[in-house]
């Protein structure tokens, strides 16, 4: 079966993280099929609204580090830029069903969507810095604007794990659900606003997003310091050492 499943339904695209034996990390080939799915979702008028989800226990561990060292993404036209400005851009509401851990770009792209549901069990994290890179995803923008900067701070220069609560609070999630009734919730909500006028949603939507230009460049900007520092001793001792199963030693660094 396809790591990332995709399924229509009463105008309702849903796209699934399906690696559970890998934690739903993602990889290269998932990055295109998500990048593609997105696309297809944006030109398709049967569909109104998309739906991101994973399993009741996890949602996504990030990147994929085996996929990601070896195919380091060298170019604007990478999977994963371009499944970054495709939910960026993305003009339909875009939903997102959360229970478990979300890592890296697990937490960042929910910044993109207009509704996030969590399980209970959620658990949140940006950990860029701990592996010696930066934000990507365009939040280092959006995580002061949502939460303010102190909290933003915290998240994401700890890198330390916040919970569906406090996710919550800082506005990243709208509700929290037990984890097996995650999914559906999310589900329902879609095809609420399925229901909807997609002019007026599509209106909605842009009025409230504004300076959609402004996140682009962000992520541009982002995206060449994270390729900077990739290549850098930092990151290389903290990719080596996590690899290697040890606690990494910037101390000369």
């Amino acid at each position: 079966m396809s790591d990332i499943l995709t399924h229509i339904d009463a105008g309702v695209m849903t796209i699934t993280f399906n690696r559970l034996d890998k934690k739903n990390s993602i990889n290269s080939t998932m990055y295109a099929a998500m990048a593609d799915a997105v696309a297809q979702a944006g030109a398709d008028p049967s569909v109104r609204v998309v739906v991101f989800q994973g399993h009741e226990s996890i949602f996504s561990a990030g990147n994929d580090i085996g996929d990601f060292l070896s195919q380091p993404p060298s170019t604007q036209e990478s999977p994963v830029f371009r499944f970054l400005r495709g939910i960026a851009t993305f003009e339909k509401p875009l939903l997102a069903a959360v229970a478990g851990p979300a890592v890296g770009i697990g937490t960042t792209m929910l910044f993109h969507c207009d509704l996030v549901y969590a399980g209970d069990n959620a658990a949140f994290s940006m950990p860029f810095v701990n592996l010696g890179l930066c934000p990507e995803a365009a939040s280092s923008l959006l995580a002061p604007k949502m939460f303010g900067y102190h909290r933003a701070a915290e998240a994401l220069l700890m890198g330390e794990p916040f919970f569906a609560e406090a996710a919550q609070e800082v506005g990243l999630v709208n509700r929290v659900v037990p984890p097996t009734e995650v999914n559906g919730y999310a589900q329902a909500q879609a095809r609420k606003l399925a229901a909807k006028p997609l002019s007026s949603l599509i209106a909605t939507k842009r009025l409230m997003k504004g300076d959609q230009q402004a996140v682009l460049q962000k992520m541009d900007e982002e995206g060449q310091s994270f390729g900077r520092m990739l290549r850098e001793p930092a990151a290389k001792e903290a990719f080596g050492a996590f690899m290697e199963k040890r606690k990494p030693d910037f101390s000369k660094l």
